[in-house]
């Protein structure tokens, strides 16, 4: 008898966050599963952000008095349960009704923050409401600095007290196998048409009674009739302003009197400048393999942004992130926490909110275990030299 993966659609079911992005292919219309998959051009980025986590390898101690392991951390001041954050990711109407809000609230229920993407099918101020939630604003720069003054406001009327700046995609990435999928922008080819027939349950909780999901934080940066998913996609690229530089970060902190993250920075130097400046996070990302094809890793640059930035700001990273075991070396590397974006997502396409808090169960259950086998009793106490000697030092 051959091995098989869980072949079914309950996410209770699923062991491992790829049990839920197998049950998520199985729900979702192909043109929606795409945009979630896909990377940029060969798909490179892609394929390296997994395999990377293969480069590194741990030495447990055995003999160390393991008892209950805490979790627990502290991001910009605020204790919290994990050393995790849902990463802002847009669309998420599209992968269920309501996904921002789900998202949101089961990031209260476990204790972390939850940031929401500019392009939101829920407004912010409904994200401000969830209770209990720690929530944070993604911006972009777009060519109308106007609409990015008025975000920030609406942001501080709502009382958000982080932004997050993304700066990796003010020239947006050439995702081919997403593209192929549509005649025109959003607007699916009659293959995808006919494949959306056999997803009746997606087309009952997304599509019934309103139709396309609506972006609700753009504002006057849409024209009139083009605040839907389907009608809005070609307009967000043309308005990303690739002239984004170190004048605009230097002008949202002079703006922004609460907590500034800077995400999207690969280049240690550029952690270091984004630390000189004054911001309180920094996120090592490639925008999950999305944007430019053949970056390297946030994890191979881990260590010397680490080193570059010292205790002046947190340190967070993203991209690739799927087992617990991804997370630890992480945080063995120099993180203060892990972004989540797929991992969590496929929860969310699998079984809502509650799917969401299931991915959530099992990283937390596997970092949990990964800490005891390596002799420790608390996230806190992660060090390189829980990696192998080869390893330590990189």
């Amino acid at each position: 008898m051959e091995r098989a993966s869980y072949a079914g659609t309950d996410y209770r079911k699923a062991l491992n966050i790829e049990d839920l992005a197998r049950i998520a292919r199985r729900r979702l219309p192909h043109f929606v599963h795409e945009y979630l998959e896909g990377g940029a051009d060969d798909e490179r980025t892609l394929d390296r952000n997994r395999r990377v986590f293969d480069d590194y390898r741990f030495e447990p101690k055995t003999l160390t008095r393991v008892g209950p392991r805490d979790l627990s951390t502290t991001l910009l001041g605020r204790q919290h349960a994990l050393p995790l954050v849902i990463g802002p990711t847009g669309y998420n109407g599209m992968m269920t009704k309501n996904g921002d809000l789900k998202l949101a609230a089961a990031a209260s229920a476990a204790n972390i923050p939850f940031v929401l993407s500019n392009v939101a099918t829920t407004s912010l101020e409904e994200i401000a409401d969830v209770e209990d939630l720690r929530a944070w604003m993604q911006i972009y720069f777009y060519r109308d600095r106007d609409y990015v003054r008025k975000l920030v406001e609406r942001c501080r009327t709502a009382r958000y007290e982080t932004l997050v700046v993304t700066t990796d995609s003010a020239i947006y990435g050439n995702r081919e196998w997403d593209l192929r999928n549509f005649r025109k922008p959003m607007q699916p080819t009659l293959r995808n048409l006919l494949h959306l027939l056999t997803r009746p349950r997606w087309i009952a909780d997304v599509l019934i009674p309103d139709g396309m999901p609506t972006f609700k934080n753009l504002g006057d940066l849409l024209p009139p009739g083009k605040q839907s998913v389907q009608g809005a996609s070609a307009i967000i690229g043309q308005q990303l302003d690739p002239s984004l530089n170190w004048d605009d970060i230097a002008w949202l902190r002079d703006h922004w009197q609460g907590k500034l993250i800077v995400k999207g920075i690969l280049a240690p130097a550029e952690a270091e400048q984004a630390a000189t400046l004054g911001v309180d996070g920094v996120v090592l990302s490639n925008h999950g393999g999305r944007q430019l094809d053949s970056a390297c890793s946030p994890l191979e640059v881990l260590p010397d942004a680490r080193k570059a930035v010292g205790e002046r700001c947190q340190l967070f990273i993203d991209s690739g992130f799927r087992r617990g075991t991804d997370i630890v070396k992480a945080l063995a590397l120099g993180a203060d926490a892990v972004w989540l974006g797929r991992a969590t997502l496929y929860g969310l396409a699998a079984g809502g909110q509650a799917g969401v808090a299931h991915a959530l169960d099992l990283l937390r259950g596997e970092v949990d275990r990964t800490i005891g086998l390596l002799g420790l009793n608390q996230a806190s106490e992660l060090g390189p030299e829980v990696l192998g000697p080869d390893r330590r030092h990189t």
